[in-house]
């Protein structure tokens, strides 16, 4: 059985983990390149894209895939949706492994937007220091901003930033001492994040919740209608184990 993970995420390292050296199973983890160093999971690599629906579907085909496992970012929506097409095309049965969303708690003061831009224009009134933690690869939705931000990514910026940006590379999981520390050092009034869920980079959260710092939240974009999710890579190898 031969088993394509779209990955690149803690959880498809995981899952990839789970699944190589079962008996019978063979996994392709695919990367999609935009991270110099990843971090490499176990089984079969490819990095780069498909060439869209139709270029996935192809090599579905090509490489004789039982199955496909969406494990990408919960922001990827993208390759989900060519995913979802893909499978569909070759007749693959697909599945979603989603990273439960963050959930506010009392004293959290968030403000949901539906997006980047939406993000960008909700930080007047709410302070001049922004602590930006969505990635590098939408920073040009805050270019024209005039607050000044500590921009937190894996790798550089290859895109406009802000006129006043500190940036700060870095790759989680951080701890929430860490994040103390970061937000208190560089003096922060408003945190930018997207609900990627998960533990690793959640502490921010805790951290602005004690100093009672408003955090702009970016909803995360729906998964495609039809396709099966689970929370978990258990979740996720069981599935397997059922085709």
């Amino acid at each position: 059985m031969h088993v394509l993970i779209l990955g690149g995420t803690t959880e498809a390292r995981a899952l990839a983990g789970l699944l190589h050296g079962e008996t019978g199973v063979r996994v392709t983890s695919s990367l999609a390149g935009r991270v110099a160093s990843p971090r490499l999971p176990a089984g079969e690599v490819r990095i780069g894209g498909f060439g869209g629906v139709e270029g996935l579907a192809a090599w579905l085909r090509e490489h004789a895939v039982d199955a496909v496992i969406d494990a990408t970012h919960p922001f990827a929506e993208r390759i989900s949706f060519n995913a979802a097409g893909a499978a569909a095309t070759a007749h693959v049965p697909l599945l979603a492994l989603r990273r439960p969303g963050w959930v506010p708690v009392d004293g959290d003061d968030w403000h949901p937007v539906a997006s980047l831009e939406e993000a960008a224009g909700a930080l007047d009134g709410l302070g001049d220091r922004v602590f930006l933690t969505t990635g590098r690869m939408g920073l040009a939705a805050f270019a024209d901003c005039p607050q000044w931000f500590l921009v937190r990514s894996v790798d550089a910026p290859d895109t406009p930033v802000p006129a006043r940006t500190e940036l700060l590379l870095d790759r989680g999981p951080f701890t929430l001492a860490g994040e103390r520390e970061l937000l208190a050092r560089h003096r922060i009034d408003v945190v930018v994040t997207k609900d990627s869920g998960g533990a690793a980079t959640s502490p921010k959260l805790t951290a602005a919740r004690e100093a009672g710092l408003p955090v702009v939240v970016v909803r995360r974009p729906p998964v495609p209608e039809g396709v099966p999710t689970a929370a978990t890579p258990e979740e996720a190898a069981a599935w397997v184990a059922t085709r």
